[in-house]
């Protein structure tokens, strides 16, 4: 087992030295033919650091009890046991190394508590905060003497990996499973009548019904008014299409942007599959990296979600002239196109408008994007300084701005969904099922 371990000295004892400092100058100054207590003094102190370090024993193993899986922005708790040989230790801390893609700057601390006379446990709380493979490379223990005094200090290499997948807790959560499982596209197979576009029977024409659905000819035949009714169409094609930039790749509240469209895109997704639609994925950045094939029913949710987690953060400006055009071209029939994405500039986003109006001349487009509550937050503070006036109103400029090219997209006949970031996954959901009780996909 790969343990090295050291003594060292704790906090308490470098107070005990520093206190002693004085003593043996004092002893110097006045007794000077007693000149060598004070050395000696210094030496009982380093004698009672060893002893006091030797007596805390020593380790006989560590071990760490982790989930190999883990969702990004899901806590999960790291078990830390590490068993002594016998000895009398005093308190016992932990420190884990990783990439910082699991912990916050790549290092968790934390403190152990005695299951018993020779094993001490404790947990540290994961909270990934990113996607993809992470690893848990070192682990660290420190624990003292009965007096406190003395330390020992062991590290052991773990080397054990962590995959982060997309946070699927909206799919899972009892409330969507309910709604599914009683909406109108739900997980009962049955014809949806109503709003649509397929022609489904005639109806006797009832009060509160939709004039403009009365069959003229089949009422006049029959002395009666009847009244078209129409299923909701199935089988569309919805492209979830993620912008995987610098702008993406930017936190809000702790966790990169594009992880929080993914999670919003994966949700609506597994609607989709559940009401009969076909679902792809596609991710892009400076050129496109993604394009999965459609996945037809629900039971292929999770090699979408495998794709997902493959969607890398690209610290590069994205091309939204090329990865757009590039999915028209893969795209032979109308579909709902759904663009995840944020612009920080007005050149970007002029270039993101322009690719967008290209895509809405064929497909249905949907535009979502997180509020930058950042912004918000500046713009709306009560300056009391010239430097706090000057970001208010560079802030208030950036809003401006940022509605302007909003107000675009829905002039282009792009539907828009602007919402906090908690939000964008019930936005788009709800916006989903209006649009396809509608019948305008196809």
């Amino acid at each position: 087992m790969n343990i090295r371990t050291a003594l060292v000295p704790t906090g308490r004892a470098a107070l005990l030295m520093a206190a002693a400092a004085p003593l043996a100058l004092l002893i110097a100054v006045l007794m000077p033919a007693r000149w060598a207590m004070a050395p000696l003094l210094g030496t009982a102190v380093l004698v009672l650091i060893v002893i006091d370090a030797l007596l805390a024993g020593s380790l006989r193993s560590v071990s760490l009890d982790l989930a190999e899986d883990m969702e990004v922005g899901a806590p999960k708790p790291v078990r830390i046991v590490a068993r002594f040989s016998r000895g009398l230790q005093r308190a016992v801390e932990c420190a884990l190394a990783s990439e910082a893609r699991l912990f916050p700057a790549g290092r968790a601390l934390g403190t152990l508590g005695p299951a018993d006379a020779a094993t001490w446990t404790g947990e540290i709380a994961l909270t990934p905060q990113r996607r993809g493979m992470g690893e848990i490379e070192q682990v660290w223990l420190r624990w003292t003497g009965p007096m406190g005094l003395g330390a020992r200090q062991a590290s052991r290499v773990m080397e054990r990996p962590v995959r982060v997948w997309p946070n699927l807790a909206p799919v899972r959560s009892p409330a969507l499973q309910a709604f599914l499982r009683n909406a109108e596209v739900g997980l009962i197979a049955r014809r949806i009548r109503g709003e649509g576009t397929m022609f489904e029977a005639l109806a006797e024409f009832q009060p509160g019904m939709d004039k403009r659905r009365i069959d003229w000819k089949s009422s006049a035949r029959h002395a009666h008014l009847y009244a078209k009714e129409y299923e909701a169409e199935r089988n569309n094609q919805i492209v979830f299409a993620f912008d995987c930039g610098q702008a993406m790749c930017e936190p809000v509240d702790g966790q990169a942007r594009i992880d929080r469209a993914v999670t919003a895109g994966l949700t609506t997704a597994y609607a989709a599959l559940k009401s009969g639609d076909k679902v792809a994925l596609f991710g892009f950045a400076a050129q496109p990296m993604l394009f999965t094939p459609f996945a037809s029913d629900a039971r292929q949710f999770h090699r979408l979600q495998v794709a997902a987690a493959g969607l890398d953060y690209q610290p590069q400006e994205p091309n939204f002239t090329l990865a757009l055009a590039t999915l028209a071209g893969q795209l032979k029939r109308r579909s709902m196109v759904v663009v995840f994405s944020d612009f920080t500039d007005p050149t970007s986003a002029q270039l993101m408008i322009e690719s967008i109006g290209r895509l809405t001349a064929r497909h249905l487009v949907l535009f979502v994007t997180m509020n930058d509550e950042e912004l918000v937050g500046i713009a709306a503070e009560d300056p009391v300084a010239v430097g706090q006036l000057a970001m208010a109103v560079s802030a208030d400029g950036l809003l401006r701005q940022r509605a302007l090219v909003l107000v675009t997209l829905r002039q282009m006949g792009v539907q828009v969904i602007e919402a906090p970031y908690a939000e964008i996954g019930t936005r788009l959901l709800d916006r989903y099922l209006q649009i396809k009780r509608r019948g305008a996909i196809g």
